[in-house]
C-alpha cells in the first residue's frame, strides 16, 4: 500500500499490526490476533475519520494516488470483446489514449480514455495519461465511427492535462484538442465521460463534452492543476492549497455548480483501498446514464448536449 502524506498515523497503525502478524508466522506460540484485531479496529475508525471530510487539496492527493484504478482496469472489467483501435491515420499512435470497439451489458459500444500506466515502464509508455495531437485525432476518428454506426460513446478521464511538449504544439496540439471537443458537440449517439481520476484542463474537457459527466468521488475536475494555478497567481507553487480551495473542482462543488450529473461514491479509503469495489459502481453509473439517453434521436441528443454545456454553472450563480 502507497500512503499519501496525511495517511502516515493510519500507515503507523496499519503496519504495527501487520508487524505482529509478521511475527506470529514466524513464532506459531505467540498469539496476537486480539492486539491485532484491535489495532484494526483503530486503523479503521481512523481511515473513516480521515476520508470523512477531505480538503479540496487532499482530494487532489488521493485521485492522483497512483494504486487507484485505470482505464485499463475499467475496460477489462466492464467491458466484453474489446477490440483497441489504434493510430489516428497521419502521424502515429498515442499510447496515452486507448479506445475501440467493445459490448457493455452486451450493448456495443466505443469506449475512449486516457491510460496513466501502473510502474515506470508503463508510465512512460503512456506518457503519464499526457495525449498528444495524435491521441486527440484518434479519438475524432473512433467517434466518427461510432457516430456512423449508432455507437453510444463512453469516455474515461484521467489526464493531469495534455501534454505541453515543443512537438505536441508544432503537431497542433490546441487544434487537436478544439477539434476533438467539437466532434463530441456533433455526436449523433449518447456520449457519457467519467471522471475516474484526474480531469485537468482542455486535454479532459476534449473527452467530457459529453451528455451525462459521472466524477468518482475523489477525483478531481479544473481548467488548471492547484500547483499551476498557484504558480499564475501568486508566484509560488507551494500555495496550491489555496488555489484548490479557489478552483472548486472537487465533485461535491462541480455537482453544485451542474457542471457534472452524478457522483459515483468511492469505498472508504478511496477507490485505490477497494478497486474492485470501485469499477463495479463506475459500472452502475454507466449503465443508468446510458438509460435515460436510449432511445433518444441524434437531433434531441445533439440539442440536450448543448444545452448542458450552455446552463453550466448557473446553477451555482443562481445559489
Amino acid at each position: 500500500m502507497n500512503y499519501l502524506e496525511f495517511e502516515k498515523p493510519l500507515a503507523e497503525i496499519e503496519g504495527k499490526a501487520e508487524e505482529l502478524r509478521a511475527l506470529a508466522r514466524k513464532n506459531e506460540e505467540m498469539d496476537v490476533e486480539k492486539e491485532a484485531v484491535a489495532l484494526d479496529r483503530k486503523a479503521e475508525t481512523l481511515l473513516r475519520d480521515l476520508y470523512k471530510d477531505l480538503t479540496p487539496w487532499r482530494k487532489c492527493q488521493v485521485a492522483r494516488h497512483p494504486d487507484r484504478p485505470h482505464c485499463k482496469d475499467y475496460i477489462e472489467a466492464l467491458f466484453t470483446e474489446y477490440t483497441p483501435l489504434a493510430g489516428d491515420r497521419n502521424f502515429a499512435d498515442d499510447h496515452s489514449v486507448m479506445g475501440g470497439l467493445a459490448r457493455f451489458n452486451d450493448i456495443p459500444v466505443m469506449v475512449i480514455g486516457h491510460e496513466k500506466g501502473n510502474d515506470t515502464k508503463s508510465r512512460i509508455e503512456r506518457n503519464f495519461g499526457m495525449a498528444r495531437p495524435e491521441g486527440y485525432r484518434k479519438a475524432i476518428r473512433l467517434m466518427d465511427m461510432a457516430h456512423r454506426f449508432g455507437l453510444p460513446v463512453i469516455t474515461l478521464v484521467d489526464t493531469p492535462g495534455a501534454y505541453p511538449g515543443k512537438g505536441a504544439e508544432e503537431r497542433g496540439q490546441s487544434e487537436a484538442i478544439a477539434r476533438t471537443t467539437q466532434k463530441c458537440l456533433e455526436l449523433g449517439t449518447p456520449l457519457i465521460a467519467v471522471i475516474i481520476g484526474e480531469g485537468g484542463s482542455g486535454g479532459a474537457v476534449a473527452f467530457a463534452t459529453a451528455n451525462r459527466i459521472a466524477m468518482l468521488e475523489h477525483s478531481i475536475y479544473s481548467v488548471i492543476s492547484p500547483e499551476g494555478c498557484a504558480s499564475i497567481l501568486w508566484k509560488d507553487a507551494e500555495k496550491m492549497r489555496e488555489a484548490a480551495e479557489a478552483l472548486r473542482l472537487t465533485a461535491q462543488d462541480l455537482l453544485k455548480l451542474g457542471v457534472i450529473d452524478r457522483i459515483v461514491q468511492e469505498p472508504v479509503g478511496g477507490a485505490q483501498r477497494a478497486p474492485r469495489e470501485a469499477i463495479d459502481a463506475v459500472g452502475k453509473a454507466i449503465e443508468a446514464m446510458l438509460k435515460e439517453l436510449s432511445g433518444k434521436k441524434p437531433d434531441a441528443l445533439i440539442k440536450d448536449r448543448r444545452q448542458k454545456f450552455l446552463d453550466m454553472g448557473s446553477k451555482g450563480l443562481a445559489a
